[in-house]
């Protein structure tokens, strides 16, 4: 199963340069005017859209936040290894990001960030699996 999740932004050009500083790249197969898609694993997508596209798609100004409002939804995924969480979310923070807390569970190590448009991830690793 594939899964994309769209996401509207004021710019285009500063989004589409926050997610390839994350270090996902950018599926031009999936691009073009008014959208930037980034591959975030295999067959998993972050699409986004200026306000306008995601207009054009059935989203409405009313759903359109921005980096002051709280995002509505957390985007959570597993990564490797402790390191690859904590590089992930600096290098969210050197490209803008907000960076929110730390957890340390018995079981998962996970951090926090907010993108430049208030959209919140939690990437994560769960301590039962060995770090690759």
């Amino acid at each position: 199963m594939s899964l994309f999740i769209t996401c509207p932004v004021e710019s285009l050009e500063r989004a589409a340069a926050f997610y390839s500083a994350l270090g996902w790249p950018q599926n031009p197969e999936f691009s073009g005017d008014g959208v930037a898609c980034f591959a975030v694993g295999e067959e998993h997508f972050i699409m986004l859209a200026s306000r306008e596209a995601y207009a054009g798609v059935g989203g409405t100004e009313e759903l359109i936040g921005g980096p002051e409002t709280p995002s509505k939804v957390t985007v959570s995924f597993d990564l490797g290894s402790r390191a690859a969480v904590d590089e992930l979310v600096e290098r969210a923070g050197a490209a803008g990001g907000r960076i929110g807390d730390t957890d340390d569970y018995p079981f998962m190590y996970q951090r926090q960030f907010d993108d430049p448009d208030g959209y919140h991830y939690s990437p994560f690793w769960m301590k039962s699996q060995p770090e690759s």
